[in-house]
């Protein structure tokens, strides 16, 4: 059975999404001159700054282009669905940013991007344009925890793009800004997991199956396959299942300070949301931890995937001073 969409026709659909984004948001961002996939923020760049590029498929929205603006991302790259954008965008991006400091590119952690965006710092090299590269790398459930760098990239990211963009705001050297953003890294967790697929624009056919009464337990969010496919349980289960990966890796102290982040996949509405995100402060609370921000929404996303997935973030002084850190953003404000 083939899925509903609003949309015109499914190779159009990237472009015509960008193109409205612009509309709504004129305040905040343009693109570059016939490089429509070059999103740059209106408010960000300036001569002395590190420039943050960040980047991937689209699909994933308000990831990347959403959290494009002052005190965040200087400009992002934007591919296809669920596909890397090619060097061309990241190349125009890196230039329409470049303050002479130091372009930084953050990206999540596949080897479509990888390639891509190494590809282009190599042909930036030739302009004598610095670049440095920071994956994402907080899926708890890609990889063991001894394989940190071949984790996936999930919703982390915006709280590590985050603490990176304020950085670069801050003026923080191109050296603090590369540590600041490896550091944010190092201290982020998501588990997140899936209750139906969702469908690309192009075949309106779901990208897995998965049975009526089931869910899967550390699914990509392009539909990798995940760590366990269990029998649907209550939302407070499922919050302690995916938060007992998480805390026990985090090995936090009583009297910590964490940002939480419980994010939708796509269709999974706000009620569930708060559901669980009542079952991740109860779990909080427990464990001695103290709650300093959170976010509770779309941040992340799988088109209309059914889902959720909850991210810590392990403060420390500097982290805390940087995800307080003001921006503005055409999908997110602080």
């Amino acid at each position: 059975m083939k899925t509903k969409k609003l949309i015109n026709a499914g190779a159009d659909a990237v472009d015509e999404m960008l193109q409205g984004v612009l509309a709504a948001h004129p305040r905040h961002l343009y693109a570059v001159e016939d490089m429509p996939r070059a999103i740059i923020a209106r408010n960000g760049p300036r001569k002395g700054k590190v420039g943050l590029v960040i980047g991937g498929g689209s699909g994933h929205e308000p990831t990347f282009l959403g959290f494009v603006g002052k005190g965040l991302a200087d400009a992002a790259a934007i591919g296809n669905v669920f596909a890397s954008p090619p060097p061309d965008p990241i190349i125009a991006c890196a230039m329409a940013v470049d303050g002479g400091a130091g372009v930084l590119f953050m990206y999540g952690n596949y080897a479509g991007d990888a390639m891509n965006f190494d590809m282009a710092a190599e042909m930036l090299a030739l302009d004598e344009i610095e670049v440095r590269t920071v994956l994402t790398t907080d899926d708890v459930a890609s990889a063991p925890a001894d394989q940190r760098d071949k984790r996936r990239g999930v919703a982390g990211n915006v709280f590590i793009f985050k603490a990176a963009g304020a950085a670069c705001d801050l003026l923080y050297s191109f050296e603090d800004v590369e540590r600041t953003a490896r550091h944010a890294n190092a201290r982020t967790y998501t588990m997140g997991v899936a209750l139906s697929p969702c469908s690309l624009p192009q075949t309106l056919r779901p990208n897995f199956l998965i049975g009526e009464g089931e869910m899967e337990i550390g699914m990509g969010i392009h539909g990798e396959p995940g760590v366990a496919r269990e029998p649907l349980r209550p939302a407070d289960a499922v919050t302690d299942e995916l938060m007992d990966s998480i805390l026990r890796e985090m090995k936090a102290d009583r009297g910590d300070r964490v940002a939480v982040l419980v994010n939708s996949l796509g269709s999974t509405p706000m009620m569930e949301l708060y559901i669980m995100m009542r079952r991740v402060k109860s779990r909080l609370d427990d464990a001695g931890l103290i709650l300093h921000t959170s976010l509770v929404g779309n941040y992340c996303t799988s088109l209309e995937m059914a889902g959720a997935s909850i991210t810590i973030m392990h403060l420390d002084d500097e982290l805390q001073r940087l995800i307080d850190h003001p921006c503005d953003c055409a999908m997110f404000a602080r």
